[in-house]
């Protein structure tokens, strides 16, 4: 959430970033209108509050003079009515602006690119060589299928498509994956892993930035106020929700969990296969770190999440989005895409992302500086990585001429020894 003061006193700043974020100027003139009336509410209120006190000490020397108080008395409780209807005032025009905050985005940093579209995105780095192939590379579906290690046919017939099913090398390949990325994260990263929840409710969403925005991406519990997780980055940054850290900053937590996305509006794009899907595993990651450190904590961050794939050996390019391109809570954010040869394009399978307090100011997280004075923190988060995609380019990059597939070296220790996978499951 955007701070008020920030906005009181910087308006035309404010403007400007949602400007280059291609935000909806409406909210923030409501906020600004919501914030003016209350305050104005409140100086009203204590005006009237002033004049009861010296009515107050009217009737008391009034009594002392034996004279009838009567008609003051009455005055003065006139005067608190009008104070608690005026109260009452103030307090909704708070909950009506604090909505409208609610409804604002978060400002872009000033290194991010202009830009209202992933078009204006900027190639930062690459890494690897797409591999030449001396045959027609398949898309992973075909892989998958000959392998017998996934079932997107009986995963519908279980809950409906953007549901798969892994079978046999396929499940156990998965699990070595999330085990690799855990233990890299947590011994050479030096994250601590946590194990959270996958339904959170709406507190918790809405201090992330998923609430009120993102409700119609989400799967919720019916007639509960829980929601299937979109993102391991909702139940861990809420890990200190409306606490004062009592550890020193940084903190690194990582975790692997189960994510649900609806995907609205995404029908018949992607959705063959891996690339678009309802369900999936990812490994995340997420730090708590002061104001100050913020930025190289992102740096960081990408570095964590490109060394997962520089130990697999798959090539990737880190894309800075533009301004338009931001997620709502985003104030700078890097994406990491990985090649894939069967579709001859690239997967996002990482996105770290800096939120300055954005998040610590609508979840209450906060530690105490130098001085021992409370500030806000700043929160980040990254895949490290998400499965799907990662699968993806695992199987069409390790693919061999006979419809084998070569794992990556790292992997193999987690495959128990097994270096490729062929078809030999019944």
């Amino acid at each position: 959430m955007l701070d008020i003061k920030r906005i009181r006193e910087k308006a035309d700043e404010v403007r400007r970033g949602l400007r280059r974020k291609g935000a909806d100027e409406t909210l923030l003139d409501r906020a600004i209108a919501l914030d003016e009336r209350r305050r104005a509410l409140l100086t009203d209120v204590e005006g009237l509050k002033n004049e009861r006190n010296q009515a107050s000490k009217e009737i008391g020397a009034l009594k002392k003079k034996g004279e009838d108080t009567a008609a003051a008395q009455q005055s003065v409780r006139d005067l608190g009515d009008r104070i608690q209807a005026l109260d009452r005032d103030a307090r909704e025009a708070e909950t009506e602006r604090d909505h409208a905050l609610l409804s604002l985005p978060n400002l872009p940093h000033e290194s991010v690119p202009d830009g209202l579209d992933a078009s204006a995105n900027v190639t930062v780095r690459s890494w690897g060589e797409p591999r030449a192939f001396d045959f027609e590379p398949k898309h992973h579906v075909e892989i998958g299928e000959n392998l017998g290690i996934f079932d997107f046919q009986r995963g519908a017939k279980m809950s409906g498509a953007g549901f798969p099913l892994l079978v046999g090398a396929g499940a156990k390949l998965q699990r070595a994956l999330i085990r690799f990325m855990l233990d890299l994260h947590v011994e050479e990263h030096g994250y601590t892993e946590i194990y959270p929840p996958v339904l959170c409710h709406t507190a918790s969403m809405t201090g992330t930035g998923q609430l009120p925005k993102m409700a119609d991406d989400m799967y919720g519990v019916r007639d509960e106020d829980l929601w299937l997780i979109p993102t391991a980055e909702v139940p861990v940054t809420n890990y200190f929700r409306e606490e004062i850290v009592a550890r020193p900053l940084p903190v690194y937590l990582t975790a692997h969990s189960l994510c649900f996305r609806r995907e609205a509006g995404a029908a018949g794009k992607d959705t063959r296969g891996f690339i678009r899907v309802h369900q999936f595993d990812k490994v995340e990651m997420v730090k708590f770190v002061t104001p100050d450190t913020s930025y190289a904590e992102l740096e960081s961050l990408v570095g964590n999440a490109e060394t997962v794939l520089q130990r697999l050996g798959l090539p990737y390019r880190v894309l800075a989005l533009c301004a338009g391109d931001l997620s709502f809570a985003a104030a700078k954010c890097y994406d990491i895409e990985l090649w894939a040869p069967g579709r001859q394009g690239w997967l996002e399978v990482s996105s770290c992302s800096a939120f300055e307090d954005f998040q610590a100011r609508r979840a209450g997280i906060r530690f105490r500086d130098a001085n021992g004075k409370t500030a806000f923190a700043h929160t980040l988060n990254g895949s490290g990585v998400a499965l799907p995609r990662l699968m993806v380019a695992i199987l069409e990059n390790g693919q061999q001429a006979d419809g084998s597939v070569a794992l990556p070296e790292a992997i193999v220790p987690y495959m128990d020894g097994r270096a490729v996978l062929e078809r030999r499951e019944g």
